[in-house]
């Protein structure tokens, strides 16, 4: 199984290409919706990453594409610019799924 990283950024395509991940750079919403169809279709990729900022850019397009399969997993990261999430994001994403104060 293979990761694949759908970046707006070179500084990030760059980084992960280091960490033998391939990818690809889209800055529009056609070049992003044809590169993750093509990575949805492909069936040795497990794993898509997609920054940030992108994703905000173009959030139907995750969100449809988050609820269409279950692979790939389709996981954002924050790119060289950092996040813009709150600090604890996390447990209030835990809190919120399993309905628990951790």
């Amino acid at each position: 199984m293979k990761v694949f990283l759908i970046s707006d950024n070179d500084d990030t395509m760059v980084g992960m290409r280091l960490a033998g991940v391939e990818g690809v750079i889209a800055h529009d919403a056609y070049k992003f919706k044809l590169e993750l169809g093509r990575a949805a279709a492909d069936k040795d990729i497990a794993v898509v990453i997609i920054t940030e900022k992108l994703s905000r850019g173009f959030p139907e397009t995750v969100r449809a594409a988050k609820l269409d399969k279950n692979l790939p997993l389709i996981v954002e990261i924050p790119d060289r610019h950092g996040t813009e999430r709150k600090p604890d994001f996390l447990t209030h994403y835990v809190r919120e799924a399993v309905g628990i104060k951790i």
